[in-house]
């Protein structure tokens, strides 16, 4: 051989070596992380779902004494792993809520009283109490008065009850008859309360009456509580207050113009009476203070409330969502531990239980409009909703976890959570429901939306419903906790590699 030809063998060897070094290698594992990782186990899991998703906690319904025990458990567990407490120097954060419900609802005309939930209803949140004795009743149409029209023509109303039909009519345009607008015409009239006829009030009757007298829980009081009640009441009850005998052509003949707007020579009498009620659930946050970039937060985050109890039943919510709060827990004793042998995170982090989760988000509404931590320091919230269960599309291929969200808002989130996944655990990344056209909006139904809307990147990890979802059967004997521990390992695995990264994950996305 020339040595031309050697020095072109030595040259096309040197170039293939170098090609060879540069093909993507798969990700190499960090012993460290790997060794706190695999601290995260069935058995540290089933410990902390016993007792959570237990009978003593009976359902953690928000604002029970079993979600106050729950709270208790979880405090005292960040407290024995060796977080701090999270709230200045408190474990809870307390906030309120508000239940409202109906003492006495009835409306006597003709000498036939109707009761609330059989012939009308009310919005209980807006209303205010009502004790109304008058003569002066007023049917104004549909009480409108705009574009040359008017129902209350040559009509006294001033110190009345007012009876209007909903809807609009030709020739009105729609956003001139609102009800929010003939609500303030009533009121301009002098009226002390409106009744609007709608068919809509006999499918009531059907409802729990107990439930149809009780608001639910709220969390913030109406800042605007309508000046006039606004009550609805049936076609049958409205056909007794115009004193006809029939009422099937009632809204008919008000459509056509058959029944003019008129003084009713009846009077009636509303009662409204209410019970107003202030509540103090919590959320429970455990603080890990960083090192270098301790002034950022990374949040992990699972709601620890459920539905309670109903009847004699307890719904355990062993899956929804006993089992993110246990992940929960043994993440947080993951990162203490590091932290205890000189591992600790670079950023800081916050692992936070919420409550409220099950009446609309209002445990991370709260903490998200009243922050512990500035929002414009939160990096990241990665969060636990229904982990431990299988969905009937994934029956046959298990490995499975769907993530959610982790694109919306950051380029680099689904990078750095796939690496995770690629590197430790091995499942199966379904992104079925991070569609925007997914039609169970699952982005929308958990507490990471609260964080999302402040531009904090999200990622939501989750097993999709189960015929347990919501019921008193979602149970920990049927928690799948192989997978439960691989998923929470995943959301370890991706929490470690942001906490400890140079850069936070940049906000450059804002998807919907």
């Amino acid at each position: 051989m020339s040595v031309f030809r050697v020095i072109i063998a030595c040259i096309l060897l040197s170039a293939a070596a170098h090609a060879q070094d540069n093909k993507p290698h798969p990700a190499a594992k960090s012993s460290v992380a790997e060794k706190y990782g695999t601290t995260i186990t069935n058995a540290a899991l089933k410990k902390q779902l016993y007792i959570i998703a237990g009978p003593e906690m009976e359902g953690r319904e928000t604002a029970t004494r079993g979600q106050e025990r729950a709270a208790a458990y979880i405090a005292g567990q960040f407290r024995e792993i060796g977080l701090q407490p999270g709230v200045q120097g408190k474990w809870e954060q307390h906030y309120p809520l508000y239940s409202d419900s109906l003492k006495q609802g009835t409306m006597t005309v003709r000498g036939k009283t109707f009761e609330y939930g059989d012939g009308f209803i009310a919005d209980l949140r807006t209303s205010h109490e009502d004790d109304i004795a008058t003569a002066k009743v007023v049917f104004a149409g549909y009480g409108i008065v705009a574009d040359g029209r008017d129902d209350y023509r040559n009509l006294d109303a001033s110190n009345g009850v007012v009876l209007i039909r909903e809807g609009t009519v030709p020739g009105i345009a729609a956003d001139k008859s609102r009800l929010i607008d003939k609500i303030k015409v009533a009121k301009e009239k002098g009226a002390r309360a409106l009744l609007v006829i709608t068919p809509a009030v006999d499918r009531y009757r059907a409802l729990d009456q107990r439930q149809l007298r009780k608001t639910g829980t709220y969390l913030e009081r109406d800042t605007i509580v309508r000046a006039l009640n606004v009550y609805f009441v049936s076609p049958a009850m409205a056909a007794v207050i115009l004193g006809i005998g029939e009422s099937d052509s009632l809204l008919a003949d008000i459509h056509s113009g058959k029944r003019k707007p008129a003084m009713i020579d009846t009077g009636i009498h509303i009662l409204f009476r209410k019970e107003f009620m202030t509540l103090r659930p919590c959320n429970v946050l455990g603080y890990l203070e960083g090192s270098d970039k301790k002034d950022e937060i990374v949040f992990i985050t699972a709601h620890f409330d459920h539905l309670g109890q109903r009847g004699d039943k307890i719904f355990y919510g062993a899956d929804d969502d006993g089992s993110g709060t246990s992940a929960v827990i043994s993440i947080a004793a993951a990162f203490a531990q590091a932290k205890r042998e000189g591992h600790g995170p670079r950023r800081s982090m916050v692992f936070m239980t919420v409550s409220g989760e099950e009446k609309g988000l209002l445990g991370s509404k709260y903490y998200t409009s009243h922050p512990v931590y500035p929002l414009a320091q939160t990096v990241v919230d990665l969060n636990i909703d229904m982990i431990g269960r299988i969905d009937p599309a994934h029956e046959k291929d298990t490995n499975y976890v769907y993530i959610i969200g982790d694109n919306k808002l950051s380029s680099e989130l689904r990078p750095i959570n796939e690496k995770a996944n690629d590197t430790y655990t091995g499942l199966q990344l379904d992104y079925k429901y991070n569609s925007p056209d997914d039609p169970e909006a699952f982005y929308y139904r958990s507490d990471h939306y609260m964080f999302a809307q402040h531009n904090i990147p999200i990622i939501f990890y989750f097993n999709g419903t189960h015929a347990d979802y919501h019921q008193h059967t979602d149970t920990v004997d049927k928690i799948n906790f192989d997978l439960l521990t691989r998923r929470a390992q995943l959301v370890f695995y991706t929490a470690w590699d942001i906490a400890n990264r140079e850069l936070r994950p940049v906000v450059d996305r804002h998807e919907e």
